[in-house]
């Protein structure tokens, strides 16, 4: 499950830079940075699916993310994953289980607290399709990881113009797996618990789990 968690929320990238003929998609991408970093706080829910039609693979699935900084809190197939701030802690309910570590400070990483902003990182851009959907305007932005050791091929990227929010992600692998995460609702500066990304320890071994510390 821990896996899986980082397999869905984790993109690897490289060393910064840009396509010279890429300014378009690069300015519309700004124009996502600026207005996300505004924010005190984001609640996303979305949804996920991964496909691979060579290997009978199709799996869809619902999850939602907090984000405050670099804090987070999100669910996603039945587990949890917290960042206070200091540690990560993983919360399984199937197997009564948790794992806590300290955060792994890699600039290569896409954490969840950077989930709305790798793309400031590590690609070429290129300027892609306009779709409509239920009257939104999404204009797609084709990511080209600089690495070419990565696994991943190419990721479409697609913005609400008018939000400039995103909307859709495509992550295209080289070995043909295809993984989307669609935005279902997209919440600002939202009222939080003031003790929402704090961990209670003491709860959870009154409850019989299990803790692993890393």
């Amino acid at each position: 499950m821990k896996k899986f968690f980082l397999f869905a929320i984790t993109i690897l990238i490289c060393t910064a830079g840009f396509s010279q003929n890429s300014d378009k998609a690069k300015t519309l991408l700004d124009e996502v940075y600026t207005k996300v970093k505004g924010y005190g706080n984001i609640h996303v829910d979305f949804k996920y699916v991964l496909d691979n039609t060579e290997a009978a693979i199709n799996q869809e699935t619902r999850g939602d993310v907090t984000l405050e900084g670099d804090k987070y809190l999100i669910n996603f197939m039945g587990s949890q994953q917290l960042y206070d701030g200091k540690k990560v802690y993983t919360i399984v309910p199937e197997n009564e289980e948790i794992t806590i570590e300290n955060r792994i400070d890699d600039e290569n990483t896409v954490t969840p607290s950077k989930m709305l902003t790798f793309y400031k990182q590590g690609h070429n851009y290129e300027w892609d399709i306009l779709q409509n959907v239920q009257g939104k305007k999404i204009q797609y932005v084709r990511l080209i990881p600089i690495d070419t050791n990565t696994e991943i091929k190419s990721i479409l990227l697609g913005i609400d113009i008018e939000t400039k929010h995103i909307y859709k992600l495509i992550e295209t692998g080289k070995n043909g797996t295809t993984t989307t995460f669609i935005v279902n609702s997209f919440k600002t500066d939202q009222p939080l618990s003031k003790t929402l990304f704090t961990f209670d320890e003491d709860k959870y071994e009154n409850e019989g789990y299990y803790i692993i510390r890393e």
